[in-house]
């Protein structure tokens, strides 16, 4: 699509643009298709029997569409879509990376596996009161965040997901969940007004709010602009929204309260889009405050991995450990936007994406543990194995994923982030990250001989057949880290190649504004 190349284009030239090709619609089709689902479902609200089919096959096809966009980007580089015709940098652009367009591929694939554990999760009531649709429109809203080029754009993603993400935790309206929603309103609201603030002092500053405008202009502009302001707003903001210390409490005061597959969605997709801006804001708009910050996000990285592994070590009920673990794996990933370089960004983006599958998958085996145990205090489950067999040998593969133990996906990001800090001479750095996973070890080791090791159920115990629709999806996640352990290659040189793309953004800039393009 010809876009304009420099910042002097007039407004007549804004609106010339020939014809759209498929490519620039394959951009855009995420967001439109989770849009067009939920808005079908709610028109079918009163065959609420049909929701989950539908929802199910709309799942379906936005994994074949992140697919088809993650392939594209591959071989043909980042590709840029403008709305309404208004060229860059006066109309909102979709511009998709592989950073972008690997975090909406695994985002999806979480949403499916959640869409099909549901089935058994999600009761009449809960469709009736439209957890189908409100899960459709927090895809359009995760998908549009890891999808647009624009600053403002990603502000109102991020308040699509955050109202579909309160229809969610209130399901049910138990008095625990709306003490829960409260605790995550309020400080996301924080959160989001502080973005909100942050963007405004943008444009005043860049007259702009097209990432690739601002990536442009920064350099120029970093001798009389405030951008170590700008910069510390939006790591405060982002930080929020992560769950980053000290900043979490919220996170493991609400994620234990909705239904458990409420849980895992959040626990996959909302802190990691906190990440990905954060990632992007830092490594492609504003590199060098980046440098600047790096020891305060660094030591931020660590003490959030620390205190997630002691608040996971000191709880008995399993989602709430759960919390605590994604508030430590969100420190790692701090630390690798800290560490900087190929190593540290590649080991964020590659820890983000093994969160992704293993935090879902873990909440995914908390509610089976409850099913099958009549709870969720480790206090009180035991013989787990012994119940279901398969179950506590899928769940033992997570916990060994989370804690970064081959032959499984945490180990790769978690060597990766180690030698880069290693590399920079942040043994510091290096020993928290080791000191974290040895913590998580034990936290999830203490989980699995509770809950499923320990044996007080008597001699004879009967096997319990789970439903297929709550043991595929945590059978397809647990699969799926050990074969990104087992052959990480190719995930690895893509995560690489997009590490490479953010610290040099070339291609992303010429995406937007070619050098063909009108002058």
């Amino acid at each position: 699509m010809a876009v304009p190349t420099s910042s002097s284009v007039d407004l007549s030239a804004a609106l010339v643009l020939g014809p759209a090709t498929v490519a620039d619609w394959l951009v855009i089709l995420p967001v439109t298709w989770c849009f067009a689902v939920g808005a079908l479902l709610v028109m079918l609200r009163r065959a609420v029997n049909l929701h989950p089919i539908m929802a199910i096959a709309g799942l379906g096809g936005l994994v074949l569409i992140d697919g088809l966009l993650l392939g594209h980007v591959a071989t043909a580089g980042p590709v840029t879509m403008v709305m309404g015709r208004w060229l860059p940098p006066f109309g909102i652009a979709f511009t998709v990376d592989l950073t972008g367009a690997l975090f909406a591929l695994v985002a999806a694939i979480v949403a499916l596996a959640g869409g099909i554990f549901s089935l058994a999760d999600i009761n009449d009531s809960g469709r009736r009161y439209g957890f189908y649709p409100f899960l459709m429109l927090l895809m359009a809203g995760v998908s549009g965040a890891f999808l647009t080029g624009d600053v403002f754009n990603l502000y109102v993603w991020f308040e699509v997901l955050l109202i579909s993400s309160f229809g969610l935790l209130v399901l049910g309206s138990e008095p625990e969940q709306i003490d829960g929603t409260v605790k995550y309103g309020f400080l996301n609201l924080v959160a989001t007004t502080l973005f909100l603030v942050a963007t405004g002092y943008l444009y005043a500053v860049f007259g702009t709010l097209n990432m690739a405008d601002i990536a442009r202009k920064a350099e120029g502009l970093r001798g009389s602009a405030p951008l170590m302001t700008l910069t510390a707003l939006y790591v405060l903001a982002f930080g929020m929204k992560a769950a980053a210390f000290p900043v979490n409490f919220w996170l493991p005061a609400s994620y234990h309260t909705p239904r458990v597959v409420v849980s895992a969605l959040f626990a996959g997709l909302l802190t990691k889009v906190g990440i990905y801006a954060l990632i992007r804001v830092m490594v492609m708009l504003f590199p060098v405050e980046r440098e600047e910050l790096s020891f305060v996000m660094a030591l931020a990285g660590a003490l959030t991995m620390i205190v997630g592994v002691i608040g996971a070590l000191a709880q008995t009920d399993f989602r709430r450990i759960l919390g605590y673990l994604v508030v430590s794996g969100i420190g790692s990933m701090l630390a690798g936007i800290a560490i900087g370089g190929p190593g540290g960004i590649g080991g964020a983006i590659f820890y983000a994406l093994h969160s992704m599958l293993v935090m879902t998958g873990l909440y995914f085996a908390a509610g089976i543990a409850a099913r099958l145990g009549g709870g969720s205090s480790i206090a009180t489950l035991s013989g787990l194995y012994r119940k279901n067999v398969g179950f506590a040998a899928l769940t033992l593969m997570l916990c060994f994923a989370v804690s970064g133990l081959p032959p499984f996906s945490g180990f790769w990001p978690k060597v990766m982030l180690v030698k880069a800090a290693l590399d920079i001479g942040a043994w510091w750095l290096a020993a928290a990250l080791l000191l974290a996973g040895f913590c998580t070890l034990i936290a999830t080791g203490r989980l699995f001989l509770l809950a499923c090791w320990r044996d007080e159920s008597g001699p004879v115990v009967e096997a319990v057949r789970l439903p297929s629709t709550l043991l595929a999806p945590l059978a397809a996640l647990s699969l799926l880290t050990l074969g990104i352990g087992l052959y990480p290659e190719p995930l690895l040189a893509t995560i690489q190649s997009a590490a490479a793309g953010l610290a040099e953004p070339s291609a992303y800039l010429n995406s937007v504004f070619p050098a063909g393009g009108l002058q």
